[in-house]
């Protein structure tokens, strides 16, 4: 019987026990989830259909009204209605210290209807009240990137051309026949008074009492596209030209400083507030919404928006719900702009990430309110702090350059170890047959991570908990192989007669799961850094300076280069060593890397709310995979005794005759 079929049943057990030991350890320090409110829908998607019904009073009230006279009474009794039912709506919003003046607001407009007052005073306060409403409760009024508007043309053509006409002019042949008809994206006068957030919630709440139904299969960003594209429909080429004219010469840049400037207001909205020419530019950033891609200090800003809504939950008793906004605060907010502000300010960014989890930690536990709010206060201190320093930074190009040059080494380093080490085993060992399994989990990888970042970015919607949660799962699934293959290479390491053992039996082993194991943990060392990779470069050029796109290229293939090298030199060193010191020194090596990835693997579901986070006082190293932490240190120490156990067994057997 070979050596690593007499350490495996051991092995087994001793993984199976850890596995049980830390199992039980992280149940028991994650207290019972809080239950929420039944029935209780979010104060954001109540005040989202608050404004979509306001969107309609603006914009239909002037055809049921004119000169204090009702031209039509059907449509002017369906004003009355939903003025009076969003009144009702707001009524039961969260109570917050705006609420009072925004409900003052809505029996105002109750009564300016009822009293058939003019269009423009309707119009007026609706705007008013929807912008209350959207400040006071937090309401995104905006795509989180720039939708693809060549995707948003197939969209229409596949979902509303058969209803709204191939052009848009409400004369499709589903059509036909329809009370109310279809809109026509044509009616330029009527499209002015459209916000494309109105647009966007149209299309995803539908029409009470007509054809057109919520468009709930398609994703948040397909909504979007699609209303963007409608909202182009409407002729306005030249308006565009002058636009486009204007924004290049710089203006514009105060009245519409994000995508939420120019998809919350109609046009005729921006054209009270800032003139004619505002007007046109909006209409060319309508057609170039790319041109406003969010900032890393917009990151920021939505980070701290999601901590202020954890605190509201937990203040109404809704621990579950205030966990899962403090993960999103991070993962969905300050984590994309992290890449950014260490450029600037790696110890700040330490800083934010730290109270954070503190933050998380305190919900977990079910602390005090006052205690809550005071590490709130905190967090919303450094991340002001953090927007102020990214709003007033722009970075040079040399600074680009060593930002991209040190995203790549640090997620790459890991992956090329790990993958160095197995291509030097394999030419070690002759078997330059397998180093196809290395080649493939690589390269397989990298496209996986390429098509996870395409479909998280353009189809699902990824959030950040579920980005962390697979990382976290990839890391301490390649953990668990890592182990698998240092305790394999390290029973290598002390046999005897080598070249005899490699002409007999290391083709046998290596023909069988061992090829697999490989390929496997080469394409999950790559994998759980590849799409977080992307992410961490798109902040990054952001945040870059004009014509700083080629520094970002250069520190890309310098880090490139270096992981390129560093790999090499582990090979061609590796090959130099006696074959005993190699496989020792490689399996120590694997084995380290399983600890490491252990304790990311941890930390990324701590970051999800997967597990619980229990402080202690410990160094915290992330960049090796050390947090201060029970969960995770509990771990890697378990890990420890398993390695250190089982090198002793396997350094035993090994001295048995085969």
């Amino acid at each position: 019987m070979s050596q690593p079929s007499r350490a495996r049943p051991a092995l087994a057990a001793l993984l199976a026990a850890l596995a049980v030991a830390w199992a039980a350890v992280a149940a028991a320090a994650a207290p019972p989830p809080a239950a929420t409110g039944a029935g209780s829908a979010p104060a954001g998607e109540r005040a989202q259909m608050i404004l979509h019904v306001l969107d309609y009073v603006a914009v239909d009230y002037a055809s049921a009204v004119r000169d204090g006279a009702i031209v039509d009474r059907g449509e002017y009794e369906e004003q009355v209605e939903f003025v009076a039912q969003a009144r009702s709506l707001i009524g039961q919003l969260e109570d917050r210290p705006e609420r009072g003046a925004i409900a003052a607001d809505a029996d105002r407009l109750v009564d300016l209807v009822k009293n058939r007052r003019p269009a423009a005073d309707v119009a007026a306060l609706s705007a008013q009240i929807r912008g209350a409403l959207i400040g006071a409760y937090g309401v995104e009024v905006a795509p989180r990137r720039p939708p693809d508007l060549g995707e948003a043309r197939a969209l229409y053509a596949a979902q509303c051309a058969q209803c709204h006409g191939t052009e848009g002019r409400g004369d499709g042949s589903a059509g036909k026949g329809l009370e109310p008809p279809p809109a026509n994206f044509h009616d330029g006068e009527r499209m002015a008074q459209r916000s494309l957030y109105s647009l966007y919630s149209t299309i995803t709440l539908g029409v009470a009492g007509t054809a057109m139904a919520g468009f709930h299969g398609l994703t948040d960003e397909q909504r979007w596209a699609l209303a963007f594209h409608v909202g182009n429909l409407a002729p306005a080429d030249g308006d565009a030209r002058r636009g486009a004219e204007l924004w290049q010469a710089g203006q514009g840049r105060q009245a519409f400083p994000d995508l939420a400037s120019i998809t919350a207001r109609s046009a005729r909205e921006v054209e009270a507030q800032h003139g004619a020419d505002a007007a046109r530019i909006l209409a060319h950033l309508r057609q170039r919404p790319d041109l406003l891609a969010p900032k890393a200090s917009a990151a920021i800003a939505r980070s701290a928006s999601l901590l202020r809504e954890s605190v509201l939950a937990y203040s109404h008793g809704q621990a579950r719900e205030a966990q899962e906004l403090a993960a999103s605060s991070y993962l969905d907010g300050f984590e994309l702009a992290e890449g950014s502000l260490d450029a600037v300010d790696r110890g700040l960014r330490g800083e934010v990430e730290a109270q954070m989890t503190r933050f998380r930690g305190l919900l977990r536990a079910g602390a005090p309110l006052p205690e809550v709010k005071a590490q709130a206060e905190k967090i919303e201190a450094l991340l002001d702090r953090a927007r102020a320093l990214l709003d007033s930074t722009r970075l040079s190009a040399g600074a680009t350059f060593v930002s991209a040059f040190v995203i790549l080494l640090r997620e790459g380093l890991e992956a090329i170890l790990v993958v160095a080490a197995i291509y030097a085993l394999l030419v070690r060992a002759g078997r330059r047959d397998a180093l196809a399994y290395l080649h493939g989990g690589w390269i397989a990888a990298l496209g996986a991570g390429g098509v996870t970042w395409v479909v998280a970015s353009y189809a699902v919607a990824m959030s950040g908990a579920t980005r962390e949660v697979t990382e976290g799962v990839s890391a301490l699934v390649a953990a668990a192989i890592l182990l698998y293959v240092g305790f394999w290479m390290h029973g290598k390491s002390h046999a005897r007669q080598w070249q005899a053992y490699l002409d007999r039996r290391l083709a046998g082993a290596l023909a069988g799961r061992t090829r697999w194991a490989l390929a496997s943990v080469s394409f999950l060392a790559v994998y759980r850094e590849a799409f977080e990779t992307v992410l961490f470069y798109e902040a990054l050029a952001v945040q870059a300076g004009p014509g700083a796109g080629l520094a970002l290229l250069g520190g890309l293939a310098a880090a490139a280069a270096a992981l390129f090298v560093l790999g090499a030199l582990i090979v061609r060193g590796s090959v130099r060593l006696p074959f005993g010191l190699f496989f020792g020194a490689s399996a120590a090596l694997l084995a380290l890397l399983s600890v490491v990835l252990a304790g990311k693997g941890v930390a990324a579901l701590q970051a999800a709310g997967w597990i619980a986070v229990h402080e202690v006082r410990f160094p915290s190293l992330p960049v090796i995979g050390l947090y201060a932490n029970l969960q995770s240190l509990v771990l890697q120490a378990a890990l420890v005794v398993v390695i250190a156990v089982g090198f002793a067994y396997t350094r035993r057997t090994a001295a048995r005759p085969s």
